[in-house]
């Protein structure tokens, strides 16, 4: 006999550093320690939804809940000199210019890519370097598709946060995927593409086809791997279940599997 689960669907809507103070189970926590989280937050890019909040986090074990730890801003994420600074500034409410400033003397300091990640691995093509791509390793490739550079959640402990500060200097991504289908075809070495960001599977169904069925071509068929570099399955299950395109995308695997690739 098979059994039907009934899921009930429910709409994103991402929380950020303007609603901590609206987030009702964190009035455990004394005003100290919510300043501080604001003032990390002020510095490195803090976002969950209402499932991580509702359904991943013991909010009777906070701080010391893993899943909290893991999505909700922690001050060793920055030198306690800075935290220090971050909280004087929003405690005396100055102008929202002077923390932006602050937070981008900060973050000037904090490496945001590490291993020359923006000059060693950004490939070039036709003497030009291919923005949006890395290639790092012989049989892979990155694609960060422009669309998909944010994410569901964040994780405390990203070392891409710099792609979700505003700062378009600092930021990797690509609105088109005839670079990346002309870098493979001259790269026959390639075996798998990863699309990544931020989080890809935040991209809307059709925003995301516009980028794999072109390397579903024939003349492609070195590409025996497809990634979708995602957390939804944890921070957002409904991206597969109830989302409006929900079916659409579980289809778009489907005819990836069929193309004699596997999507992963």
């Amino acid at each position: 006999m098979t059994t039907r689960v009934r899921i009930r669907a429910r709409k994103y809507r991402a929380v950020t550093r303007r609603d901590i103070e609206r987030i009702a189970p964190l009035r455990a926590l004394d005003r100290d320690t919510r300043l501080r989280m604001k003032a990390v937050s002020a510095v490195l890019p803090f976002r969950v939804n209402e499932y991580v909040i509702d359904e991943l986090i013991d909010w009777t074990a906070i701080p010391h809940d893993p899943i909290f730890q893991l999505t909700f801003p922690q001050p060793g994420m920055l030198a306690a000199r800075d935290v220090d600074r971050m909280v004087d500034l929003l405690h005396r409410r100055v102008p929202a210019e002077e923390i932006t400033n602050a937070a981008r003397e900060i973050q000037s300091r904090l490496n945001p890519h590490p291993a020359g990640q923006m000059e060693l691995n950004v490939p070039v093509l036709d003497g030009e370097p291919t923005p949006g791509l890395q290639h790092k390793y012989r049989e892979t490739v990155l694609f960060f598709p422009s669309q998909g550079q944010t994410c569901h959640a964040y994780c405390t402990y990203c070392f891409r946060w710099a792609q979700f500060v505003g700062i378009d200097e600092l930021k990797f991504a690509n609105r088109e995927a005839q670079s990346l289908v002309a870098y493979l075809r001259a790269h026959r070495e390639v075996q798998s593409v990863l699309f990544t960001g931020g989080d890809p599977a935040i991209m809307k169904t059709a925003v995301l086809r516009r980028y794999v069925e072109p390397l579903l071509d024939p003349q492609l068929d070195h590409i025996v791997s497809i990634r979708i570099g995602t957390k939804s399955p944890a921070y957002w299950p409904f991206r597969f279940l109830t989302d409006p395109d929900a079916d659409d995308l579980l289809r778009l695997f489907d005819e990836v599997r069929r193309a004699g690739t596997r999507a992963s």
